[in-house]
């Protein structure tokens, strides 16, 4: 029948529809994370935690527009994860999208000039090994894909 997808085809879409939704997650998350990291260093901690000055810090928490495009970043992610997970395995999309700890290590270093230690590289490397393996497998391994 003509307009319907084969197996092949549909597990090739599948996949293609995976990629693109984990490659959003890996953006969007920890662009989201170092958005928030930036607006709550501008935001410095109260000298004294009083209900005025916690007052004051939430205001200018409030007023941060870094903070809310991390907000923002972060709830677009959860929509992201949300859809993906509606076509692929959590025991596939959680470890995949585990690759952006890499992505937060480049970022907090070159972005927001953190010192990452040699033992951070390598636990990074070591998740990055296992993204890796993750990957090679199939995205959805019950069932069959809605659309």
């Amino acid at each position: 029948m003509a307009g319907q997808l084969s197996n092949v085809q549909r597990s090739s879409v599948l996949a293609l529809k995976t990629y693109v939704g984990l490659a959003v997650m890996l953006v969007l998350g920890p662009a989201g994370d170092v958005l928030l990291s930036t607006g709550m260093r501008r935001t410095a901690p109260p000298a004294q935690w009083t209900a005025a000055s916690i007052a004051s810090m939430a205001a200018r928490v409030a007023g941060s527009g870094a903070i809310w495009l991390g907000l923002a970043c972060l709830v677009a992610y959860v929509i992201a994860e949300m859809v993906v997970l509606s076509w692929a395995d959590y025991s596939y999309v959680q470890p995949a999208s585990a690759a952006s700890y890499g992505v937060v290590a480049v970022l907090g270093y070159a972005v927001l000039g953190e010192d990452v230690s040699p033992t951070r590289w390598l636990g990074v490397a070591v998740i990055c090994v296992g993204v890796f393996f993750v990957g090679r497998t199939s995205p959805q391994t019950t069932g069959t894909p809605s659309s």
